[in-house]
């Protein structure tokens, strides 16, 4: 004997929409952070303490670091000025936009700092910044 329930049979279905919002929330996050997980390619340097500091970084970007003794890095390369400059007018060709990022010791001279930063301001780089430690509460 078959018996059949007063309510209708409904059909089961698979509901799109939800999953579609779950992948794009999915797609945001992994965004968001892969964009945090940028390398810094420079040499180790002690940098100096501001409480103003952002973490700002891009992957596009130019990192030049300073030694204590005035020495020049592209990334981890050593160059001398003459080659600083052909290196920064050939990135200024390919993307004037591109941001600069000066790393220095906290024990490197002022001076070594502000000829690097004119190197980089006379090849008209505009998004230049100097590297520094965020302040620990």
């Amino acid at each position: 004997m078959k018996l059949h329930s007063p309510l209708p049979v409904k059909k089961t279905r698979l509901e799109i929409i939800p999953l579609i919002d779950v992948m794009f929330f999915l797609l945001a996050s992994f965004m968001m952070v892969s964009l945090t997980m940028t390398k810094q390619q420079t040499i180790g340097v002690n940098l100096p303490v501001a409480t103003t500091s952002q973490n700002d970084f891009k992957p596009d970007m130019i990192n030049l670091g300073v030694s204590t003794i005035g020495d020049v890095f592209i990334d981890k390369n050593p160059v001398t000025l003459p080659d600083l400059q052909k290196q920064l007018q050939q990135r200024h060709a390919l993307n004037p936009d591109t941001p600069v990022y000066i790393s220095g010791d906290a024990d490197t001279r002022h001076a070594d700092m502000v000829r690097i930063l004119d190197e980089v301001r006379r090849v008209g780089f505009t998004k230049v910044a100097f590297n520094v430690r965020p302040a620990t509460p």
